[in-house]
C-alpha cells in the first residue's frame, strides 16, 4: 500500500470515529432526556465536558503523524486525555445506559493513542466499566456482557491490523528510499566514470594529434633556424613551409577532436592510405629513413579498430622522431586470422622499460597506447636497450582483435 493511501486511510477513520462520537453523544441526550429520573443539567454538563476533553485531545495528541513503531503512552498528554475521557464517559454511564454505545468508538482510541501494550491494559478497563454500567441499569442479559467484550476483541483486532499495515506501508517506503538514494549515488559515480573517460579519452587525443603536431612544427623551425644561420634559405623556406602545412593539418585535427569524429586522417580512407600519408609527413619532416610494410591480405577493419592503431603509430612515430635519434624506423601492418598486429621498430638510443615502469618517468605517450590498445582487448608489448648495450634500438608491438567485443 503507498504510503500517501494509507495516510489518507487514517484520516478517514479518525473522521469516522468524530462522526461516531458525535452521533453518539447526541443519541445519549435525546434517550437520557426522555428519562424522567435524569437530571437535564447534570446530563448537559457531563456531555459539555466530555465533548471539550475529545476535542481538547484531538487537537493536541496527534498520533497519526509520527511512526506506528514510535513510543506511545506516556502520561502526558496521551494518558491523561484517554484517563479524563474515561472518567467523564464513566459519569454519561452513570446518567444513562445510551453510554454504553460511547465505549466502542473509546476502545479504537485508546488502543490508537496508547499503543498495543497501554492500550490494551486501557480497554480491559474499559470493558470491565461498560459491563458494569450495563449491569448498574438492570441490562443483566447475555448480549449485555458479551457485547463490550467482543467490541474489545474487535477494537484490539482491527487497530492491530491496521498499524501492521502502516508498519509494512512504512518499511517499504524506507527501501524505497534507501533504493532512490543508492541509484542517485550510482548514477554520481557512474557520470564521474564517464567524466573520467572522456578526459582520458580528450588527453589520448590531444597528445597523439595536437602535440605531436606541436611537437613538429617545433623541430621544423629549430631546423630553419638552424638553416638560416648556415645561409641555406631555401631549405629553411621549405622546413617554414612544412611547419605552416602540419599547423594547418592540426588545426583540422583540433576540430575533428571537438567534434568527437574519427581521426582525420581516417574521414576519407582506409587504416593503409591514413598510414601511407603518414610515412610521407614524416619522411618529409626528418631525417630519419622510414618504411611500411604491409601483408598482402588487406582487409576492412570497424572503425575503432583503425583509429586506434592509426593513433598508436603516431604516438610511436613522434616517440621516434623526439627521443629515439634513429637513422632508420619500420611500421609493419600484419592482417592475421582473428587479429591485426601493428609494429613500430627503430634503431635508436633505446631506454630501459623496466626502470622507466619502476619510477614512473616517460610521459603520457605509452600510457595512453597501453590504455587504447586495453580498451579493445589487445595487447602492447615494448621491446628496448639502453644505448650502452650492444643492440641498439626500440620495438613497439601491438595485437588487437579484428572485431573486439564492444564492436561487435
Amino acid at each position: 500500500m503507498h504510503p500517501h493511501t494509507v495516510i489518507r486511510a487514517a484520516r478517514s477513520l479518525q473522521l469516522a470515529l468524530d462522526v461516531l462520537v458525535v452521533t453518539l453523544l447526541v443519541l445519549l441526550v435525546v434517550t437520557a432526556s426522555a428519562d424522567p429520573r435524569v437530571s437535564r443539567v447534570a446530563l448537559g454538563v457531563a456531555v459539555a465536558l466530555f465533548a471539550a476533553v475529545y476535542a481538547a485531545g484531538r487537537v493536541t495528541v496527534r498520533v497519526r503523524d509520527r511512526p506506528v513503531d514510535a513510543a506511545r503512552g506516556a502520561f502526558w498528554p496521551a494518558g491523561a486525555w484517554v484517563l479524563a475521557l474515561v472518567v467523564t464517559w464513566a459519569c454519561l454511564l452513570l446518567l444513562g445506559s445510551s453510554a454504553l454505545w460511547l465505549a466502542f468508538p473509546l476502545l479504537f482510541l485508546e488502543m490508537h493513542v496508547l499503543g498495543p501494550r497501554r492500550g490494551a491494559s486501557a480497554v480491559v478497563v474499559t470493558t470491565a466499566l461498560a459491563v458494569t454500567g450495563a449491569l448498574h441499569h438492570g441490562l443483566a442479559s447475555v448480549g449485555s456482557v458479551l457485547g463490550p467484550v467482543f467490541g474489545a476483541v474487535v477494537a484490539v483486532g482491527v487497530v492491530l491490523g491496521f498499524e501492521a499495515v502502516v508498519r509494512e506501508s512504512q518499511q517499504r517506503q524506507a527501501v524505497i528510499a534507501e533504493l532512490v538514494r543508492t541509484r542517485s549515488e550510482l548514477a554520481a559515480v557512474e557520470r564521474e566514470r564517464a567524466t573520467t573517460a572522456e578526459r582520458e579519452r580528450l588527453a589520448r587525443e590531444i597528445h597523439d594529434t595536437l602535440a605531436q603536431g606541436l611537437s613538429s612544427i617545433t623541430l621544423l623551425l629549430r631546423a630553419a633556424e638552424g638553416s638560416l644561420d648556415a645561409g641555406d634559405t631555401g631549405t629553411a623556406r621549405d622546413r617554414v613551409s612544412l611547419a605552416r602545412e602540419t599547423a594547418h593539418e592540426n588545426l583540422d585535427e583540433a576540430r575533428r577532436v571537438v567534434r568527437a569524429l574519427a581521426p582525420a586522417p581516417l574521414g576519407t580512407a582506409t587504416l593503409v592510405p591514413a598510414l601511407e600519408r603518414l610515412v610521407e609527413q614524416v619522411r618529409a619532416r626528418s631525417t630519419v629513413d622510414w618504411h611500411l610494410t604491409v601483408s598482402d591480405d588487406v582487409r576492412e577493419l570497424p572503425l575503432t579498430v583503425e583509429a586506434t592503431l592509426l593513433r598508436v603509430a603516431q604516438s610511436a612515430v613522434a616517440n621516434v622522431l623526439q627521443h629515439a635519434g634513429a637513422s632508420r624506423a619500420d611500421l609493419t601492418l600484419s592482417f592475421l586470422d582473428e587479429a591485426v598486429a601493428l609494429d613500430v621498430v627503430d634503431d635508436g638510443v633505446g631506454f630501459d622499460p623496466g626502470r622507466m615502469r619502476a619510477e614512473g618517468d616517460g610521459g603520457f605517450g605509452l600510457p595512453a597506447m597501453r590504455s587504447r590498445v586495453a580498451d579493445l582487448g589487445g595487447t602492447l608489448d615494448v621491446e628496448s636497450s639502453p644505448a650502452s648495450s650492444e643492440r641498439r634500438g626500440t620495438a613497439v608491438a601491438v595485437t588487437l582483435p579484428a572485431m573486439p567485443e564492444d564492436v561487435a
